[in-house]
C-alpha cells in the first residue's frame, strides 16, 4: 500500500459514512412522515375501528361515501373550484408576470408587492376579505353603491359564494405562481422580441407567438401542479363560509373528508374518500405526463 494511502482510505470511508447518515436520517423522516400516512390510510380504507377493535369490512367504506347525499355534491363544487381557479388563478399570475416583466425599473418591488400576500397568515387574509365581502357595510358593496350597482350577498349567496372564495384564493396564493412565470420570462432571449417587432408583431402577438412558446413547458408544469392543489382545497372555504356555505355551496371533497374523520368519528369513510381523491389525482397526473412525452415525441 502506498504511503498514505491508508490514511485517505480511512477518511474516504469516514466521509461516505457521514454523508449515508445523513441520507438515512432524511429517509426515515420522509417515509415516516410521508409514506407512512398514505400507506395507514390505504389500509384504513378497508376498516372499520369500533370500540378499539378494527375489522376488516372490505368495500363497505367506499359504498357508504358513495351512497351520500354530500358525495356529488361535493365533487361538483370541487370541480367547479378547480375550473374558476385556472381561470383566475392560472391566468391572473402569467398576466402579471408579463406586465412585471415589461418594466425595466423597480422589478424588485413589484414582485415583493405580489408575493407579499403570499407571506400573510391566512387567517389575516380571510379576515381582510370578510371585511370585503361584509353584506352590510363591507368594501365591495360600499363601491357597488357609489356605481349604482345592487349590493350582494357575497358569501350568503349561493350563487355567488363559490366565486368569492375562488377571488379570495386567487388573491392568497398567486404571488408564487408569478414568480415562478417571471423568472421564465426573464429567461426569454430578447432577440425573439426584436424579431417579432421587425415583422410587425404587437403585444399581443409577441405574447402567443413567443412569450407562451417559450414558457409552454413551464405553463404546463404550473398547470398541474395547480389542477392538484385546487381539487384539494379546504383552507379557504373552511375559513371564508365554515366550510359547506349557503346551502352547501362551498363543499369541497376535502371539507367532506373532514367531516367524517373529525366531525363524524368516521375515519374508515374519511380514509375511503380520500382514497378516491388519490386515485383521481394519480390518475390524472399518469395521463398528463404520457400525453406530454407523446407530445415531445
Amino acid at each position: 500500500m502506498p504511503p498514505g494511502g491508508g490514511s485517505r482510505l480511512a477518511r474516504s470511508v469516514r466521509r461516505n459514512l457521514t454523508a449515508h447518515a445523513f441520507l438515512i436520517g432524511a429517509v426515515l423522516c420522509f417515509g415516516f412522515f410521508s409514506w407512512y400516512p398514505m400507506v395507514r390510510e390505504f389500509l384504513l380504507a378497508f376498516q372499520q375501528t369500533e370500540g378499539g377493535r378494527t375489522t376488516w369490512v372490505g368495500l363497505d367504506n367506499l359504498a357508504t361515501v358513495y351512497h351520500d347525499p354530500a358525495f356529488w355534491q361535493a365533487w361538483r363544487n370541487t370541480l367547479l373550484f378547480t375550473v374558476l381557479a385556472l381561470v383566475l388563478g392560472f391566468a391572473v399570475p402569467f398576466a402579471v408576470a408579463v406586465v412585471i416583466n415589461e418594466f425595466r425599473h423597480g422589478k424588485g418591488y413589484l414582485r415583493l408587492l405580489v408575493y407579499l400576500p403570499v407571506m400573510l397568515p391566512p387567517v389575516a387574509s380571510v379576515l381582510l376579505f370578510k371585511y370585503l365581502y361584509d353584506p352590510g357595510h363591507g368594501l365591495l358593496n360600499e363601491l357597488f353603491g357609489l356605481l349604482g350597482l345592487p349590493e350582494q350577498q357575497w358569501l350568503q349567496d349561493p350563487d355567488t359564494s363559490m366565486l368569492s372564495v375562488v377571488i379570495a384564493a386567487t388573491w392568497m396564493n398567486m404571488g408564487g405562481a408569478a414568480l415562478v412565470y417571471l423568472a421564465a420570462l426573464q429567461g426569454i432571449p430578447g432577440e425573439l422580441y426584436e424579431a417579432a417587432e421587425l415583422d410587425g408583431a404587437g403585444l399581443l402577438r409577441k405574447i402567443w407567438h413567443v412569450t407562451i412558446p417559450q414558457t409552454r413547458l413551464v405553463l404546463s408544469l404550473m398547470l398541474l401542479m395547480q389542477i392538484i392543489a385546487t381539487m384539494q382545497v379546504f383552507v379557504e372555504p373552511f375559513l371564508l363560509t365554515g366550510g359547506a356555505g349557503p346551502e352547501g355551496s362551498t363543499t369541497t371533497v376535502v371539507y367532506l373528508i373532514y367531516q367524517y374523520a373529525f366531525n363524524f368519528n368516521d375515519y374508515g369513510a374519511a380514509a375511503a374518500l380520500g382514497l378516491l381523491l388519490l386515485v383521481l389525482l394519480a390518475g390524472f397526473s399518469a395521463a398528463y405526463v404520457k400525453l406530454s412525452r407523446a407530445e415531445d415525441e
